[in-house]
């Protein structure tokens, strides 16, 4: 049983020794969300009400039309999400590389997935 536990150990170790960087934070991340308590954005169904964690990889301002928005992409490791806030123009401390978690309907419009006006909180650092 020591062996089985050395073999998974050492397994582990070389994958991570091994691994490219955007792997080892996408890891990084899982691990982050599920200690949290939050659901992984992969897992996460359309209507469903949830709470996903990550980091924000994009954030793009939209002027449109009617109402403008602000659009921020949000990576937890297994998946990304679309976090837009209707009517905003910029939130200051919504920029990319900032940690925050997202709380929302879960949606899925012209082939992504959404959380519209979700509630947030940043993390620190």
């Amino acid at each position: 049983m020591t062996e089985t536990r050395q073999g998974g150990w050492f397994t582990r170790t070389l994958q991570r020794l091994t691994a490219d960087d955007q792997t080892i934070d996408a890891e990084n991340l899982r691990a982050g969300s599920a200690s949290a308590g939050c659901e992984a954005v992969s897992a996460c169904r359309k209507g469903a009400v949830v709470t996903v964690t990550g980091r924000l990889k994009s954030v793009v301002y939209t002027p449109r039309e009617t109402v403008p928005t602000l659009e921020a992409e949000l990576f937890d490791g297994s998946g990304s999400v679309t976090l837009v806030w209707l009517g905003r123009r910029r939130i200051p401390g919504i920029e990319p590389g900032r940690t925050l978690s997202a709380h929302g309907r879960f949606a899925s419009f012209d082939g992504r997935q959404v959380i519209y006006n979700p509630r947030y909180e940043l993390s620190a650092g």
